[in-house]
């Protein structure tokens, strides 16, 4: 991946993600904020809601930030796929692939531009080449088996497939609605 191809993959992806988080944490660009982020983790089988939410929060904003900067990367990348990978498992699961059909296409898209950040580097033009920063390599790795026990964690403590905890969101969602 070149140099100009990596830093417009950073500021999509890490603009984007960023705004993501500070709906969440913030209540920014119409957002629910953390009060409505953590009922929406309840309604997942997320529960309490709100530690899931700030981690959530933390995950795509923090995440963003440093993707965005290249900075301190593989972190913010990770911080990517563990929020994206908790999306797809939690909200999208059982669902046909396509967004709209209620689908993950757009945190599996999020996943693989992360893999490609970890796997080639932020890039020349980041804060971690202007610095002269380089985190050991061991870390991609360690962060991955990180993201992956949460996910499990999370499975295992909501205590339901993700299709029912689905189901619940969707009948909820359309008693609101009524």
């Amino acid at each position: 991946m070149g140099n100009l191809a990596a830093l417009l993959l950073r500021l999509v992806l890490g603009g984007l993600l960023a705004g993501h988080g500070a709906q969440k944490l913030f209540g920014s660009f119409n957002g629910p904020g953390l009060e409505g982020t953590s009922g929406f983790m309840e309604m997942l089988g997320l529960k309490p809601g709100k530690p899931w939410a700030v981690m959530a929060g933390l995950s795509e904003f923090g995440g963003g930030v440093l993707t965005l900067l290249g900075l301190l990367n593989p972190l913010g990348p990770i911080g990517v796929i563990g929020a994206m990978s908790m999306a797809t498992t939690k909200a999208h699961w059982g669902k046909p692939i396509w967004v709209t059909e209620g689908g993950a296409e757009l945190p599996v898209l999020n996943i693989a531009a992360a893999t490609a950040l970890i796997l080639n580097g932020p890039g020349k033009y980041s804060l971690d080449r202007a610095l002269g920063l380089k985190l050991p390599a061991w870390l991609a790795p360690l962060g991955l088996v990180a993201v992956i026990l949460t996910v499990l964690y999370a499975g295992v403590e909501s205590g339901q497939p993700p299709e029912e905890a689905q189901e619940e969101v969707r009948e909820d969602l359309a008693g609101e609605q009524n």
